[in-house]
């Protein structure tokens, strides 16, 4: 069989794995086998490929920020944040849609995952809003769509593998994907407010008080979730100032919240922490083994020049740049459908990287183009995590919120995936100006 054969017959046996429910590290080691065995290749140097990869010392920031996710989500960290944006967004109709959107991105801010803030996040907004006569399919169906904000709002794991995986600046992929983490918070706090409001039309509004007294209020709330809002700061303050690189922030990050949580909200307990530290080494290992053989498989798909032949295979179809593009976020979308987002970016950003760069792209856009991709790829079947996962909270059937979730993607998403494509510097202009000559588009 021809190379190219091969390659695309390994992909297809990895799709089949992974579409019947094969455990990653399992479909992806079966096709670096079948790839080793049909074109002869010596594989004594891929477990040393693979081992040098993982060993990257920026890989470190995703167990810290795992710990200090862990440690928000058992506090009162979580509520806080919640409060203080039910505080300044209470007087719109349907506010708790908007303060979740909102507290999503924000919390997402701090933990970089998308899990933590589900978990952390879910049960104290869903009886809330339950209790207030929102319609619960369409909360199920925002909590689901808001969970992909901690993949977008910088710091994100996402990105640190991107750029570990891509050779570029974390620091540059942070800042790319924040506008369009942005925009989505803020369209899906529009559109969701207005599917609930064309439900159920008398959603309450929050109390009007008088100017003095809502000011009063606010410096109260503000004074009370100070703790949770300071984080933020710290950690984006540190990594965009450059005092801190990315791991360091992260390790900070974790600190922080341990601090916050024994001494000024004393529920965390020693029993408590092993135990967020035990989760922090299973999530770090289950993604440590699914990106040694990603990385694996995706050297192998490089080294036979895979990236050569799909640039060939679109340069036959169009030689347009922008229909190119269009075909690599089909591409990106039925990705994200079938794998999960961090080997997915692994993928994309060893594979299409390369390609992008030959077609004329900044791969930093592309890391914002990727962000929204893969994003989407959460929260739509087959795969879908945060879709069950907001089901498995609510108690929601999926069929019930499916609707409300396809309205989201179709008004949200989809928009802020054609702007980021087609109009470069929406992504860029952040970089640019935060770096100032430090930054390079490529």
């Amino acid at each position: 069989m021809s190379t190219l054969t091969v390659l695309a017959l390994s992909i297809v046996l990895l799709t089949v794995l992974m579409i019947i429910g094969t455990p990653m590290p399992i479909a992806f080691g079966t096709g670096i086998v079948f790839i080793v065995f049909s074109l002869g290749i010596n594989y004594n140097s891929l477990i040393h490929i693979g081992y040098s990869q993982i060993s990257s010392y920026i890989l470190l920031a995703m167990p810290l920020f795992v710990i200090g996710g862990a440690l928000m989500s058992n506090s009162r960290i979580g509520i806080s944040i919640v409060n203080w944006f039910e505080c300044i967004l209470g007087r719109l109709r349907a506010c708790l849609l908007p303060v979740t959107t909102a507290a999503f991105a924000l919390f997402g801010a701090v933990s970089g995952s998308g899990m933590a803030v589900m978990s952390c996040l879910a049960p104290i907004l869903f009886p809330r809003m339950k209790e207030k006569n929102y319609p619960v399919e369409t909360v199920a169906a925002v909590l689901c769509c808001a969970a992909p904000l901690g993949l977008l709002i910088p710091p994100s794991c996402t990105q640190i593998v991107y750029a570990w995986s891509a050779n570029v600046s974390v620091l540059s992929c942070f800042l790319a994907v924040a506008t369009p983490g942005v925009a989505i918070t803020v369209l899906m706090a529009v559109v969701s407010s207005r599917i609930a409001i064309k439900k159920v039309p008398d959603l309450p509004r929050g109390e009007k008080l008088p100017p003095k007294l809502y000011c009063k209020n606010l410096v109260s709330v503000t004074g009370k979730s100070a703790p949770g809002l300071v984080m933020p700061i710290i950690v984006l303050g540190g990594i965009y100032s450059g005092i801190m690189t990315t791991t360091e922030s992260a390790s900070v990050a974790a600190v922080y919240a341990l601090l916050i949580s024994i001494l000024v909200y004393h529920e965390v307990k020693g029993k408590q922490f092993i135990g967020f530290m035990a989760d922090a080494g299973v999530t770090t290992g289950v993604l440590m083994v699914n990106m040694f053989f990603v990385m694996m498989f995706s050297r192998l798909l490089l080294q036979e020049g895979l990236p050569k032949y799909i640039l060939n295979l679109l340069l036959s179809v169009s030689d347009n740049k922008w229909v190119i593009m269009i075909m690599i976020n089909i591409f990106m979308i039925i990705l994200g459908m079938l794998m999960d987002d961090g080997c997915g970016t692994i993928l994309c950003a060893t594979i299409l990287t390369p390609v992008i760069i030959d077609l004329g792209f900044s791969p930093y856009q592309f890391a914002a183009i990727l962000g929204v991709n893969l994003g989407m790829g959460c929260i739509t079947p087959p795969t879908a995590p945060f879709l069950y996962m907001s089901s498995r909270f609510t108690g929601v059937p999926v069929k019930a919120m499916i609707k409300d979730v396809m309205i989201i993607l179709l008004l949200v998403y989809l928009p802020v995936l054609f702007i980021t494509t087609f109009w470069p510097d929406f992504s860029l202009w952040l970089p640019k100006l935060v770096l100032g000559d430090r930054f390079s588009m490529f």
